[in-house]
């Protein structure tokens, strides 16, 4: 009985554990006030696609870490959330990555390796530098 209650509680720590703020105008403010750019993440709650690219590459420490020296990181859920109505929802999984305006600096879709995100990160630094 133990095994199945450590079993479900560790079902549902993983079903949680991708927990981002949801709220564009208040990474707007953020971003400015630390002067990064931003991460948005568009899923669904219903994307296969969407929750193994969380799983496999969201939930990485270094990922994240690496992320969080210059952008300010957002998930938009299109099932759930007010999205903007100048950003694509569809398909998903979706990448923005935004100037602390608002503005679009690179935006692609689908999933990726870890090493495949790393290599976004470098082409949107070289999008922004050109």
């Amino acid at each position: 009985m133990i095994k199945k209650l450590l079993l479900a509680a560790a079902l549902f720590l993983n079903l949680n554990a991708f927990d981002w703020p949801s709220d564009y105008d208040e990474a707007l403010a953020e971003a400015k006030k630390e002067q990064k750019d931003i991460y948005l993440f568009i899923g669904s709650e219903y994307c296969r696609y969407c929750e193994k690219f969380e799983k496999e590459v969201l939930s990485k420490d270094e990922v994240i870490d690496r992320l969080k020296k210059s952008y300010v990181l957002i998930y938009l859920s299109r099932d759930i959330d007010d999205i903007p109505s100048h950003l694509e929802t569809t398909p998903v999984p979706r990448h923005y990555f935004l100037t602390k305006d608002g503005k679009v600096i690179l935006t692609t879709i689908g999933g990726r390796s870890v090493e495949g995100f790393y290599e976004l990160l470098d082409e949107v630094k070289e999008a922004k530098e050109f």
